[in-house]
């Protein structure tokens, strides 16, 4: 594939983003939603942070606290052996799993997509007992001038889905959780089709190991049933562990172009696409069989968890899929795949 990544990549890293408070640092930016709002670009950028203090006996673990109603350290010791410290990302104990560090949500803005102003304070972050582990991963879908944002919520209870809206981006309403555990990815479909809204989601079932992209459907966008199975992994391709849908998706001549991830047995994430029928977005018309775009650049390749791109957000533009993505859970960068090229991956 003919893939355009910016001179500038990475076009935002953990060095330019202030920490939200003092005694924090920030050690990833990545996974940013995107939409255009009047003359400006907004990515909505998902901020890993966690304390800067490093102690020998203990890994420190930030949450949020309904009591308090503000983030608190948890130390775990080193020296316990319930304490399983092998991931980076989690601490793992009979029965429990923390993370260790806590995202939320900031925004940014620009002009011309690549240089953009952040934000210092977060525009959405952990605030209810299905977020005390953070906010994740957001999805953007515009609909008649309001901005709806899908984004995970995690907490002990679990994985969910949860919605915000804005007609601004200076203020938002929360509309609580929308997808129950563990369940993410969840990409809004930009119009009503026949009078119904459409959703992608994944949830994970915990016998079979499956991670597979559903389909739902809602009178209001507020509730969703009519839950169908669309697409799932398949052995020896590209995406034959984990797959889950990535920007919302985007109308082209033949239906819905959607532009999801998928992972191998090495944990290595690329992306692929899928296009479904215009009116029974159920129908699956045709998969990518090898990807469109995957990790090749230092960056991509490199960091806190590499050999990942994942994205959450695009913009379809003169005939040019515009592509934010994570880069290796560490930085946000910009690519561009011309939509002739798309279809040729699909075999249209």
């Amino acid at each position: 594939m003919a893939v355009f990544r910016a001179p500038q990549n990475p076009i935002l890293t953990a060095g330019d983003i202030r920490p939200s408070r003092p005694d924090f640092e920030v050690i990833g930016v990545f996974n940013a939603a995107v939409a255009r709002h009047g003359d400006e670009v907004i990515l909505l950028l998902r901020v890993a942070e966690r304390p800067a203090e490093r102690r020998k006996e203990a890994v420190l673990c930030p949450m949020y606290d309904l009591d308090s109603k503000k983030i608190i350290i948890r130390p775990f010791a080193r020296n316990d052996p319930q304490n399983d410290f092998s991931d980076p990302r989690l601490i793992l104990r009979p029965g429990e799993t923390y993370l260790t560090s806590i995202s939320h949500l900031r925004l940014a803005r620009s002009l011309d997509g690549i240089r953009f102003a952040v934000a210092d304070a977060p525009a959405i972050q952990a605030t209810t007992e299905y977020e005390t582990f953070g906010v994740e991963d957001p999805r953007i879908t515009s609909i008649d001038g309001t901005h709806y944002i899908a984004y995970v919520g995690v907490s002990p209870i679990g994985v969910t889905t949860c919605l915000a809206s804005t007609r601004d981006f200076t203020s938002f309403e929360r509309h609580g959780v929308i997808f129950h555990p563990d369940n993410k990815d969840v990409a809004i479909f930009p119009a009503a089709i026949n009078g119904r809204y459409y959703a992608l989601h994944r949830p994970h079932s915990s016998l079979f190991q499956r991670n597979d992209v559903w389909l739902a459907e809602s009178p209001d966008l507020l509730c969703w049933g009519n839950h169908r199975h669309l697409v799932g992994t398949r052995d020896g391709l590209w995406d034959e562990t984990r797959i889950g849908a990535g920007a919302a998706p985007v109308r082209i001549d033949e239906g819905w172009l959607e532009v999801y991830h998928g992972a191998d047995r090495l944990h290595r994430y690329c992306l692929g696409a899928l296009l479904l029928d215009g009116k029974r977005p159920w129908q699956v018309l045709a998969r990518s069989e090898r990807p469109l775009f995957e990790p090749q650049a230092d960056y991509e390749c490199a960091g806190f968890f590499g050999n990942v791109v994942f994205s959450c957000g695009l913009l379809l533009e003169d005939q040019t899929l515009r592509l934010y993505y994570g880069a290796a859970d560490t930085s946000i960068c910009y690519a561009e795949i011309s939509l002739a090229d798309v279809q040729k991956n699909l075999g249209l």
